[in-house]
């Protein structure tokens, strides 16, 4: 992962120094902030960062109002560490935008794992496509959806769920499947992650999220209608 910039944020210079040592060792380039504003300061302030992990609670800023303020301009993959653990906070991490969310205490080496996973599949996709399904238009060149010739604005990890369903179209894949896929390590967590994940790519695709069906006892599938 050389020349990829990660921003990593947590008031706690001992997990900071943690996860600072594990991923150095993968060639990346760390920037670090011990709270909210600084962190901002550092996003904003220094070009192309790849990756920004993030601690929930934290002094001046908290962990989702510091993911608002960057998904107001840019979809760079997201981290949310907290301690907590509860449903709701993970519910209302993927609303603003987080494209993972791991509960402390966490093993280094699967943190390190899903970072690279995430740089993969942020830079790993080839461009020269572009997909239509009635009024949903796919610009993978350019990283764009358009519904209704109008704009959507997907974080980067519904991009991703989106597009592994249009290359998967008319398969029924279960939950299991397109956690393996999309998040692209093993997940031996809760699958209602998809479940979060499919309501806001349905909401956001308006018209046209019909197209995504749920099959029961099994998963979801990409449709369109005939």
């Amino acid at each position: 992962m050389e020349g990829i910039k990660i921003l990593v944020v947590d008031d706690e210079s001992r997990m900071r120094k943690l996860i600072h040592d594990y991923l150095e060792a993968s060639g990346v380039q760390i920037l670090e902030a011990a709270d909210g504003q600084a962190a901002l300061d550092i996003f904003f302030g220094v070009k192309n960062i790849d990756l920004v992990i993030l601690d929930v609670m934290m002094p001046k800023l908290d962990g989702w109002q510091v993911c608002q303020e960057i998904r107001k301009i840019s979809t760079v993959p997201v981290i949310m560490l907290t301690a907590r653990g509860e449903e709701r906070d993970e519910l209302k991490g993927f609303d603003l935008g987080v494209d993972e969310y791991i509960s402390k205490p966490f093993s280094p080496k699967i943190l390190v794992a899903r970072v690279e996973a995430l740089i993969r599949r942020s830079q790993g996709r080839q461009a020269g496509q572009t997909l239509k399904f009635g009024n949903l238009v796919v610009d993978r060149e350019g990283r764009k959806v358009l519904v209704d010739d109008q704009s959507v604005d997907l974080s980067y990890k519904e991009y991703e769920l989106l597009n592994f369903l249009l290359d998967h179209r008319g398969i029924a894949l279960s939950r299991e499947k397109i956690l393996n896929q999309v998040w692209d390590y093993d997940y031996y967590g809760d699958t209602r992650t998809i479940d979060t994940h499919i309501k806001k790519l349905r909401q956001k695709l308006g018209s046209c999220g019909d197209c995504i069906q749920t099959v029961r006892n099994i998963g979801y599938k990409f449709e369109v209608g005939q």
